[in-house]
């Protein structure tokens, strides 16, 4: 296979083959001068921060988690909503735009509220300007989403976005709200991205550790959605980013996260022009 492929690394995942023979095999590789991966068991468990020692021959290996109850989340909470209350001072000629040009596109309410589910479970109301022009009456796609391993989001059913509201979406501004839903303690700047009730309550049953991302508050972006994983995507590579995120969580991995995100939305408004 090696020979026929072009092969130059070999990455060994999970068998039912015995020690012995996958050793001979890693052997053969090594002497091929094949490069090697191993994948190893209870890899949820990991993280970046794991530690390597040894009783004997035998490798231990010791994974740092990080704990979401720590002091460093309690200084990340308390960080973002210093500058989600100083983002809302700064942008509020934006905002007063953005509210403006809702009023015009589709009337009052300015403010578009759903209830999702957040930090332990609990359901909070998150805001976001209205871009349609009506509520829909449609019931959520649960099927299709269970059916298609696709989560739910973007534009459902019927596409009843204005034109004003197609662009305000197109470069997240109808999300800036949620900066509100931070200075409360609803959200956080940075974190998986909070679902509907009754989406949560199928996904927690069918796809594996999805409730696990409720150990934080959701954020308005996060590691999933920099790496495209918006809108109508796979629910479990999202719930495998979302996690890799919380098991390697840093001051460090917000910041990267934040600063792609405006990198992210500055492409999108490039191709909006």
């Amino acid at each position: 296979m090696i020979e026929e492929h072009g092969v130059d690394h070999v990455v060994v995942a999970f068998s039912t083959a015995p020690s012995d023979v996958l050793l001979r095999q890693m052997q053969r590789c090594e002497e091929a001068g094949i490069g090697i991966s191993l994948v190893p068991r209870l890899y949820e468990y990991m993280t970046d921060r794991a530690t390597i020692e040894h009783i004997g021959g035998l490798p231990l290996v010791s994974p740092r988690r990080i704990r979401t109850q720590s002091w460093q989340f309690t200084v990340k909470y308390a960080v973002d909503r210093a500058v989600a209350a100083t983002l809302l001072v700064l942008l509020s000629p934006l905002l007063a735009i953005l509210a403006v040009g809702v009023v015009i596109s589709v009337g009052w309410p300015v403010l578009f509220r759903q209830t999702r589910v957040g930090l332990g479970g609990r359901e909070f109301e998150i805001y976001k300007f209205r871009t349609m022009t009506h509520m829909s009456t449609e019931a959520p796609p649960l099927v299709d989403a269970l059916m298609m391993n696709v989560a739910p989001g973007g534009v459902e059913g019927a596409d009843r976005r204005t034109r004003f509201g197609s662009i305000i979406r197109r470069l997240s501004l109808d999300e800036l709200p949620q900066l509100i839903n931070v200075v409360k303690g609803d959200m956080s700047l940075i974190g998986p991205r909070p679902e509907r009730p009754q989406f949560v309550e199928i996904f927690e049953r069918t796809v594996s550790r999805y409730d696990d991302r409720h150990r934080v508050k959701p954020g308005i972006t996060g590691w999933a959605q920099i790496h495209g994983l918006r809108g109508k995507t796979s629910i479990t590579d999202r719930v495998e980013w979302d996690n890799y995120y919380l098991e390697n969580w840093s001051l460090w991995l917000d910041l990267k996260i934040l600063v792609t995100t405006l990198f992210v939305v500055g492409q999108h408004s490039k191709q909006a022009e």
